[in-house]
């Protein structure tokens, strides 16, 4: 008698293949259910602690489930490019439009009309750019000229992997052409502080260490929230090593949100992460955005906040006649003023 082999021998039932395909179904959903990936960029680590914190309490005591949100932080450019070539975020809050508007174009995991979603254009809370010194201002920087000039070292990230970097960049540029309304004197001008940057990391937090840890230079160019917070980790430690300088105007830094909204539906997510971003609209939000020293957008919250935030002289992108896709063209993609200035350094 013809023996049969031993696979077919232990060959489950088609109950038990049923059971282990629905079995892996229910890990699936579970996987699924605790995996929730936002990406920023490297300003917002503390604010999104705290928001992470209040946010899935609500969600358990609305909901009476709970689940986990996991945070990645870098250059708002890579984090971009990340996302693009397969990171699995549900939603994303990055430095500027440009590029959440890539992910959108280039991987299509993002809707087109995306900013249409949320209120503000699916801004929140905005910043703005200021300076960074050491105690006491050694190199008397009052404002963005004082910056450009013979023998001051600048710490700045890379504008072609930060999204803070290229606000920096744009605010400097920006204050020049509305000095000396020219373009060609407005180059010179950033062509002048490049020179005189000595270290280019790859985002902002990077560039804080450099300036902050490092002690290298003498003027950090960064966040507004970002040098606020510095100046806190030093009041905590018990130093009193640095000072904020606010220049005499800035660009109005706008950073968006979005869903990743085929990525987060295929993890079932998509009802977490549009109630997740739409909470940084509520008060509470707004309120915790504020305490971080972002911008809140909400009147009242910002009228409550407003002795956190002096009354700076802002101007914005469509103010230099720019729009971010043509600000990308002509200042940043390779062959840019950017490369232009900084390859004769």
């Amino acid at each position: 008698m013809k023996k049969t082999p031993r696979f077919l021998q232990s060959r489950p039932s088609f109950s038990v293949i049923l059971s282990i395909f629905l079995g892996i179904g229910v890990v699936t959903s579970l996987l699924a259910d605790s995996s929730f990936l936002h990406v920023s960029f490297d300003p917002t680590r503390e604010l999104y602690e705290e928001i992470n914190k209040t946010f899935l309490k609500s969600w358990k005591e609305k909901k009476g489930s709970e689940f986990k949100i996991q945070q990645s932080h870098g250059g708002s450019g890579k984090q971009a490019r990340a996302v693009i070539d397969g990171l699995d975020a549900d939603v994303v809050s990055l430095a500027l439009s440009y590029d959440i508007d890539s992910i959108a174009s280039k991987s299509k995991l993002i809707e087109t009309n995306w900013q249409s979603k949320l209120p503000n254009k699916s801004t929140p809370y905005y910043s703005t750019i200021i300076f960074l010194v050491r105690k006491s201002n050694p190199k008397n920087i009052k404002n963005w000229d004082d910056i450009v000039k013979p023998g001051i070292s600048v710490i700045t990230p890379n504008p072609k992997t930060s999204g803070g970097a290229r606000w920096n960049y744009l605010a400097a540029y920006g204050y020049a052409k509305r000095k000396f309304k020219s373009d060609e004197k407005a180059t010179e001008f950033i062509k002048a502080l490049y020179q005189n940057t000595s270290v280019l990391d790859t985002g902002a937090r990077g560039s804080t260490t450099t300036f902050v840890n490092r002690k290298i230079g003498d003027v950090l160019i960064t966040w507004e929230n970002e040098a606020k917070l510095a100046l806190d980790e030093e009041k905590r430690s018990g130093k009193n090593s640095l000072e904020v300088i606010y220049p005499s105007e800035s660009i109005k830094a706008e950073t968006p949100v979005a869903v990743v909204t085929k990525t987060a539906k295929e993890k079932g997510n998509l009802e977490k992460a549009t109630a997740y971003l739409e909470f940084l609209y509520t008060k509470e939000g707004q309120t915790i955005i504020a305490k971080h020293f972002f911008r809140p957008i909400d009147p009242v919250v910002a009228k409550t906040s407003a002795k956190d935030f002096p009354n700076l002289k802002l101007f914005s992108l469509s103010d230099l006649g720019e729009t971010w896709d043509t600000a990308q063209k002509k200042h940043f993609a390779d062959g840019g003023i950017f490369d232009a200035i900084y390859k004769t350094k």
